[in-house]
């Protein structure tokens, strides 16, 4: 348990993984769910399972990040089974076309000047995206995204319900 924590704080890991870009923030390793020991305060654990995920940027792909993870891994002599379960890469939209023409149909109809950005968390257009296709998704305000007591205000489901677009 404590040679798994150990990696948390991992210069490697850090200086390696931690790379941003204008678009998107710096890569993090989250621990979703982990399960250490038998439950006896007396007996060390033999075995420790754990379940992560990186949140990551276009400057990464599913297998440069689990090439660096696996390394990290190695050089810390970790005796361990990883099973990947990639759920797809980041992807970015540039500005264009595709995005003013949302952007200025949000804004008439809202009297709204939307934010580009990636903070919107996973979405379905990582699915899409790969294709080739310009994606563009729009929606209430997250600042409470993928976070304890995750919200939204009624009121702006109710706006976007009501809003019509055209093309």
């Amino acid at each position: 348990m404590h040679a798994y924590l150990s990696i948390y704080d991992c210069e490697a890991l850090s200086e390696n993984t931690n790379k941003g870009n204008e678009n998107f923030p710096p890569t993090s390793f989250e621990v979703v769910h982990i399960e250490c020991g038998v439950g006896a305060d007396n007996v060390i654990p033999y075995e420790l399972l754990t379940r992560f995920n990186f949140r990551y940027s276009t400057e990464w792909n599913v297998e440069s990040l689990v090439s660096k993870f696996e390394e990290i891994l190695n050089l810390h002599k970790f005796d361990y089974e990883l099973a990947w379960l990639p759920s797809g890469d980041p992807f970015l939209t540039a500005e264009g076309r595709l995005t003013e023409s949302v952007a200025q149909a949000i804004s008439e109809k809202t009297g709204l000047r939307p934010d580009l950005s990636t903070g919107g968390g996973t979405s379905d257009g990582r699915f899409i995206a790969p294709t080739g296709a310009d994606v563009v998704e729009f929606g209430p305000r997250n600042e409470s995204i993928h976070k304890v007591n995750e919200n939204t205000r009624i009121d702006e489901l109710v706006q976007l319900r009501h809003k019509q677009f055209t093309s």
